[in-house]
């Protein structure tokens, strides 16, 4: 019934918890077992006290995944909180040791699989870099990198703020979110025959161009998130409600966010211009026209109008990417590189289902060396050079990196994700505890974890 902190036998019977309590009452975690919730009850009622151990989670919809918060309360007061991962890990980083370099693009996209996009990016950045083509990936796939990215970025905020409202009583906010995300959704699964975790980005570019009807599909995306998300903006901005459920909660300024590593719309709540795609540009981001939103409260408020701020930036990205696509049009999508591409690239056929006829009558019935070439590349995968390379990009939660290493072979020596989730939730602390145990569910949803992506 009771757990000392100094590793003392659990007492048994009340006067055995007095004893403790009279020695030094904050050596007594009062905890439950084999259902003695009646003891602790009269326990507390003797000594007037109203201090209790509490778990949110492994399995609660607030936690945005399966994470445990171990919550020390004084009434409704937060004293102490610990969170407690690892419930998702998967193995994605050790699976890839496994696997070829391409093939660790269709791993490392179920980390955050809100947005698997950014997971898939930085992962082929740092091979990319390991083999010295960085500046030699064509326009055009860096074009439409750029422009899944954004829409990827856009469709992570939708949910950060839905479920967020949702957790807070705004049901609206999440059901309109997932239908203005649904629409990015279609526009996924029409370029890359999914809606998530889609293996898309590959070293060298992508693994297929835009289908021919794929200008037409992004002017209908584009179209109704132009006129969609001032609607969502204005539902939640003008909710009085939500704002002062947010406003002033979660509260964790500059030196706090610097010390403990908080990076994304969190330390942009404090006021500070850092957004990797301008402080350090990568895919050619320095070239498009875009801002970097600020708050200054430095709490879930904040970090709320900053997401919904760079859903306008992104969009406004988006559309960079749509002219340039449409001057970009016949361009190659892949490095062309024999030791690296395959030959007539791989590319999905129009009903989303297996390869292009073009590809398949290349390497079936034109040319041999082409067939041997794709079966060397698929069945032993590409050589990378021995080094290590880290990149980090920003993405929709904060900065993410990729640390790769490469003993020269076919396969990663070893990978490593720097998650910002990770990271975040060892500042939740210090933005919980001295406040109600009602807030913490806002301060979870500002920081928006992906558990995929926090565990690996």
């Amino acid at each position: 019934m009771t757990t000392p902190k100094e590793n003392l036998a659990s007492p048994t019977g009340v006067s055995s918890i007095e004893q403790l309590f009279d020695a030094d009452p904050d050596a007594v975690e009062l905890t439950a077992e084999d259902g003695d919730w009646q003891e602790i009850v009269d326990y507390q009622i003797q000594k007037n006290s109203s201090r209790m151990i509490i778990n949110m989670g492994p399995a609660h919809p607030s936690t945005h995944g399966v994470m445990r918060l171990c919550l020390e309360l004084d009434g409704d007061i937060v004293t102490n909180l610990r969170p407690a991962i690892g419930y998702l890990h998967t193995g994605i980083e050790k699976t890839c040791e496994a696997r070829t370099w391409t093939q660790g693009s269709a791993l490392v996209t179920r980390a955050d699989y809100v947005a698997p996009l950014f997971n898939e990016a930085v992962y082929v950045m740092a091979v990319e870099e390991l083999l010295g083509i960085t500046d030699k990936i064509p326009e055009r796939a860096q074009i439409i990198r750029v422009l899944m990215l954004e829409l990827n970025r856009i469709a992570s905020h939708l949910v950060a703020i839905g479920t967020g409202g949702n957790e807070l009583g705004g049901v609206t906010l999440l059901t309109n979110g997932l239908r203005e995300r649904e629409m990015i959704l279609d526009f996924f699964e029409a370029v890359t025959g999914l809606r998530m975790n889609h293996a898309f980005f590959r070293p060298g570019g992508v693994a297929n161009d835009l289908p021919d009807y794929g200008l037409e599909k992004l002017d209908e995306t584009l179209k109704w998130l132009d006129e969609r998300l001032p609607d969502f903006d204005k539902m939640c901005n003008e909710n009085p409600i939500l704002r002062k459920r947010m406003l002033g909660i979660s509260y964790l300024d500059l030196t706090g966010c610097m010390t403990l590593g908080v990076t994304g719309p969190r330390l942009r709540a404090a006021g500070v211009e850092w957004d990797l795609r301008k402080k350090q540009p990568y895919l050619g981001y320095e070239t498009y026209d875009f801002d970097i939103p600020v708050w200054n409260t430095c709490d879930a408020y904040g970090a709320f109008r900053v997401r919904l701020a760079e859903m306008y930036e992104s969009l406004k990205i988006c559309h960079q990417c749509r002219d340039r696509l449409a001057d970009t049009q016949g361009q190659p999508f892949m490095i062309e590189d024999p030791k690296i591409s395959r030959p007539a690239n791989l590319a999905v056929y129009d009903d989303g289902q297996g390869n292009s006829f073009e590809h398949v009558r290349k390497i079936m019935g034109e040319d041999m060396e082409a067939l041997i070439h794709h079966f060397k590349l698929v069945s032993e995968g590409i050589t990378v050079p021995a080094g290590q390379a880290y990149v980090a990009i920003e993405s929709p939660k904060g900065e993410l990196g990729c640390h790769v290493v490469s003993d020269g072979g076919t396969h990663p020596y070893r990978i490593h994700l720097r998650d910002p989730g990770f990271h975040h939730l060892q500042a939740l602390p210090a933005m919980c505890e001295g406040g109600m145990l009602s807030d913490v569910v806002a301060a979870v949803g500002s920081i928006d974890p992906v558990l995929g992506g926090v565990d690996r």
